[in-house]
């Protein structure tokens, strides 16, 4: 083997040990409650090798069908430059068939998958830690009273955490989580070696029988096996982290194997025990595979797990975030950058403060962790459904599948899914409602956004000068001051509003006038080489577009400090930065229903300003006025 085979195949086995870490600690925390839930969740089932059997072989092929096949072999294919998850995954469908009938459609899910994932980002820490502390009551039920006071100690010390930066932290990761997964893989098979009738759950006949006997009641428990796939979106959207190479090898080869010794280990206890004791076991199985004597060491390790599993969601509700607002369905936030090695580490304040509201919440309201798991499902399934029907677009309209291939396909996994998300529609009244409540709210705002910024720049548009034609009237109608003047504008056309109120007020243009728009690309990074697009005007006047993809940062000053372009380099003491800041007057234009207006008008009000988005330098930028009516 060469020396260049053998550092590929270091690298990968690193990138893979990491991904360990990061990504696999959601569906890595599953079994702390899904099996339980099947028996003792909303519709209480009996302990017997029918059901035992059924509900192990529904898990495996669950597992196996949605995470590996749907989301690690097929989806995993659907790389937008290398990054996944929806809104990836939408920007890739919109730039091959984005401009069909249909193409505003695919637009919509991906956005109400994204709302969604911001329930599942609320619901996540608050099941995962308080699932692990209620295994301070196996230990002694004495502690009942202090499991919700020591969750929500930990879950705000993880909030209070983000400010900080994970770059020290992240790097314990993937040992705890490698040792983590080792030692559930080991407890579960103890227990499959002391009841090995427990494999016979391999086989899918089992998951029909259980149907064929129970009927209604093996729908319903379906709505308690879809939390062993819980996280398997997560897989697809922290694809561009590590690669899909490290991400199928971590799976295949650690993950996967280790979660499914770990239920088949709990269905083989609780086949081995007596009725009696099987009753006890069954309300906490994940606690009780261990000797009395280990219980509280697998408590602690199971705490850790879980807070990393609600580290890696709460990273992944700020790079979605970032991810939406440079696709503009969000407005701009406040992003601070807490690695000067790594851009995608950063960490977003209004996210982070509203998730940790809404956690506590959660866990003041719903008191433990299987009541937790009611709200859980919806999120869950409603995403995974909706990336199935994206699946179908991506299947027919882009990889060009003849349609008797990718239409049963596509059915089989619908139907799957389907039944997955049927399952837990009987769970709305006992919390279902609260991620459908968090997903209407982001919808809403996610949508008014995007469709506020599309009138409000129709509408500039209406009313602005082309830039060609301004620059000729300006030229000898006002005097010529030393320096450069950058008119940031939000469109690629027209003249900004603020150089026009700049002309008409102060009478005077600067040596060089520089109109410059930030475009985001539909794709994840964009080549440096192609980052700066320049058409000079004549008379000093330059139009400059920076392009940039929807993972990077919009840095300005450093992008215009890169190269020598519009007649000479910037110099950032000569330089002063013009903004329009537009303030939205409500109409009653066939535009948006007044509510939508006036939510779109308190979000311009309270987003972040174009300085601090864009790292303008705060001595060098002077903001002017205007009123828009939508």
């Amino acid at each position: 083997m060469s020396a260049a085979t053998q550092d590929r195949d270091s690298a990968k086995l690193k990138l893979a040990a990491g991904a360990i870490g990061i990504v696999f600690g959601d569906i890595g925390t599953s079994p702390l409650y899904a099996f339980r839930e099947t028996f003792r969740g909303a519709h209480e089932m009996p302990i017997d090798q029918l059901h035992v059997l059924g509900v192990v072989s529904l898990i495996f092929w669950s597992m196996f069908l949605i995470v590996a096949i749907q989301y690690v072999t097929i989806l995993m294919r659907a790389d937008n430059n290398g990054q996944g998850g929806s809104l990836a995954l939408v920007a890739l469908l919109s730039r091959s068939i984005g401009k069909t009938s249909y193409g505003w459609l695919i637009v919509l899910l991906g956005v109400f998958a994204t709302a969604l994932f911001y329930g599942d980002s609320m619901i996540t820490p608050a099941i995962s830690v308080l699932s692990a502390v209620e295994g301070l009551t196996v230990v002694d039920r004495g502690l009942q009273p202090y499991v919700i006071p020591i969750a929500l100690v930990l879950l705000v010390g993880l909030f209070v955490l983000q400010q900080r930066g994970t770059a020290k932290v992240g790097a314990m990761f993937a040992p705890v989580m490698i040792i983590y997964f080792s030692v559930i893989a080991v407890l579960g098979a103890g227990q499959i070696f002391n009841t090995p009738e427990i494999l016979w759950a391999l086989n899918p006949w089992y998951a029909v029988q259980f149907f064929l006997e129970e009927k209604v009641f093996a729908f319903l428990a379906l709505g308690s096996v879809v939390l062993a796939v819980t996280g398997a979106e997560a897989l697809y959207s922290d694809m561009g982290h590590f690669g899909r190479g490290p991400m199928k090898l971590s799976w295949f080869g650690f993950v996967m194997p280790c979660l499914l010794l770990n239920y088949f280990g709990q269905g083989a206890m609780i086949l081995g025990l007596p009725p009696a004791a099987a009753e006890e076991a069954i309300m906490s199985p994940f606690f009780f595979l261990a000797d009395e004597a280990y219980r509280l060491p697998l408590v602690i390790l199971a705490t850790c797990a879980t807070f990393i599993a609600s580290q890696a969601v709460i990273s992944g509700a700020f790079s979605i975030t970032h991810q939406a607002i440079q696709l503009g369905f969000v407005p701009r936030l406040s992003i601070r950058h807490t690695s000067d090695e790594h851009s995608g580490q950063i960490y977003i304040p209004v996210i982070n403060w509203a998730l940790m509201c809404a956690v506590i919440v959660l866990v003041l309201t719903f008191q433990n962790s299987s009541n937790l798991a009611s709200a859980y499902g919806i999120a869950v399934t409603g995403a995974v459904t909706i990336d199935t029907l994206l699946m179908a677009v991506l299947f027919i309209g882009v990889w060009k599948w003849p349609k008797w291939i990718a239409i049963p396909v596509v059915l089989f996994f619908l139907i799957i899914d389907g039944a997955y998300f049927a399952a837990n529609l009987y769970k709305v009244p006992s919390g279902g409602w609260f991620p459908l409540v968090v997903g209407a709210i982001a919808f809403a705002i996610l949508t008014t956004w995007a469709k506020g910024r599309k009138l409000m720049r129709e509408r500039m548009t209406e009313m602005s000068l082309p830039l060609d034609i301004f620059a000729k009237s300006a030229r000898s109608s006002s005097a010529r001051v030393p320096g450069t003047a950058i008119f940031m504008n939000s469109g690629s056309s027209g003249t900004p509003s603020a150089l026009l109120h700049n002309i008409k007020h102060n009478k005077v243009l600067h040596e060089r006038i520089v109109v410059l728009t930030v475009q985001i690309s539909d794709v994840p990074y964009v080549d440096p080489s192609e980052r700066c697009e320049i058409m000079e005007l004549g008379d000093g006047f330059f139009r400059v577009i920076l392009h940039y993809g929807f993972m990077e940062e919009t840095d300005v000053p450093k992008a215009l400090a890169s190269r020598e372009m519009c007649g000479g380099p910037f110099d950032m003491m000569q330089t002063s930065f013009f903004l329009s800041r537009q303030t939205l007057l409500t109409s009653d234009k066939p535009g948006m229903a007044i509510w939508r207006e006036k939510l779109f008008a308190w979000m311009m009000r309270n987003a972040a300003t174009p300085m601090e988005f864009f790292r303008l330098p705060t001595n060098r930028v002077v903001e002017l006025g205007s009123q828009v009516e939508i």
